[in-house]
């Protein structure tokens, strides 16, 4: 049996983690043979491709980033793209594609599923916002990263007296900026899923100074915007202009700055922003992060022995179990209004 293997969309730590338990577990169980495709679907369609050791493999475990590269190719945007994929796999000899990626990576992979591609998908967003799965791997590393810049930007507002708004990724669903502000101890935590009235939050803001508390800080996701029309427009102007990627998705990015500036303006308190950005996606994956992307690779693996295809491995009630590729895209996982209402805004404002 010979797999291949590729990670594709945005980078996130523990992506390694998963490299390494396909290309181990595969090895050391059944004898698979492991490709590599460079670069996510951009290798299957240029027919890019290596042969991952098993033994230089092990040493991948606690590695950020990917060693195979990572690209936004949609095949399907590209003239022939499915059939070259189809072709170049063939040529190849692999029997089983295992796809590490989100909704976009995972999306072309159930399509290819259908085209009698024998595919195996694992789930990895930053967001957290895929479905099926309580958890994607990388998601508890970024919140623990934006949570120390959250401790140390507080330091710093607290001695000038400042708001300091941190600008988090989020670009449907706001479970980094959520889960990150809550523990960061945040005066504000603003998300995709709940459109934010601007005077509502300079009230508060203004209220917790005139209580004794003369800094703040407001975690954004990236994605968010407020709920007035006019607001939300000049919000959303100042994003980038950036073209679309191959899956029709914007670059993000300035709501951060955007909504420093109107804060200050409508409440006179000094204001600043910062955008934490890449520094999310990098580094080295936390404990939590390297055993379950170790537990997806494994899975896949016995998934690919199993004849189990068109499926993707997910974190359902601390167990690792199968679901239909088809079920878990195009359908983004949103945060739970509870952990918003019920959790977090008694500490807010």
């Amino acid at each position: 049996m010979r797999l291949g293997v590729l990670t594709g969309g945005g980078d996130c730590p523990g992506l390694n983690a998963v490299i390494r338990a396909v290309v181990i577990a595969g090895h050391v169980r059944y004898g698979y043979e492991t490709l590599g495709y460079l670069d996510g679907w951009r290798g299957v369609l240029d027919d890019r491709a290596r042969l991952l050791d098993p033994v230089e493999s092990d040493g991948l475990l606690a590695l950020g980033g990917t060693v195979l590269g990572t690209s936004r190719t949609n095949p399907f945007a590209e003239e022939r793209g499915a059939e070259r994929v189809i072709a170049n796999l063939a040529e190849r000899g692999v029997d089983v594609v295992v796809a590490i990626g989100g909704d976009d990576t995972l999306g072309v992979a159930n399509r290819l599923g259908t085209m009698g591609v024998r595919v195996v998908g694992v789930p990895k967003t930053i967001d957290n916002d895929l479905a099926g799965t309580e958890v994607t791997f990388g998601f508890q590393t970024a919140v623990q990263t934006a949570t120390e810049a959250i401790d140390r930007l507080g330091t710093t507002a607290e001695s000038h007296h400042r708001i300091i708004v941190c600008e988090v990724m989020g670009r449907n669903a706001g479970w980094i900026a959520t889960e990150a502000g809550i523990a960061g101890g945040a005066a504000e935590i603003l998300v995709p899923e709940v459109p934010f009235d601007l005077d509502e939050v300079c009230a508060k803001l203004l209220r917790r100074h005139e209580r004794g508390q003369f800094f703040s800080i407001v975690v954004v996701a990236e994605g968010a915007l407020p709920a007035h029309a006019g607001e939300a427009e000049a919000a959303a102007g100042a994003r980038s202009d950036a073209p679309t990627d191959a899956f029709g998705h914007a670059r993000l990015g300035g709501i951060g700055d955007w909504l420093a500036g109107e804060l200050e303006r409508r409440t006179g308190y000094e204001a600043r922003s910062t955008t934490l950005g890449h520094i999310q996606r990098g580094g080295s994956p936390t404990a939590f992060d390297r055993v379950l992307a170790t537990r997806f690779g494994v899975a896949a693996i016995e998934a690919v022995h199993d004849g189990d295809f068109g499926i993707m491995v997910a974190l359902q009630a601390a167990a690792i179990v199968r679901i239909p590729l088809s079920d878990a895209v195009g359908k983004p996982k949103t945060v739970d209004r509870d952990l918003l209402d019920g959790v977090a805004a008694p500490f807010l404002g």
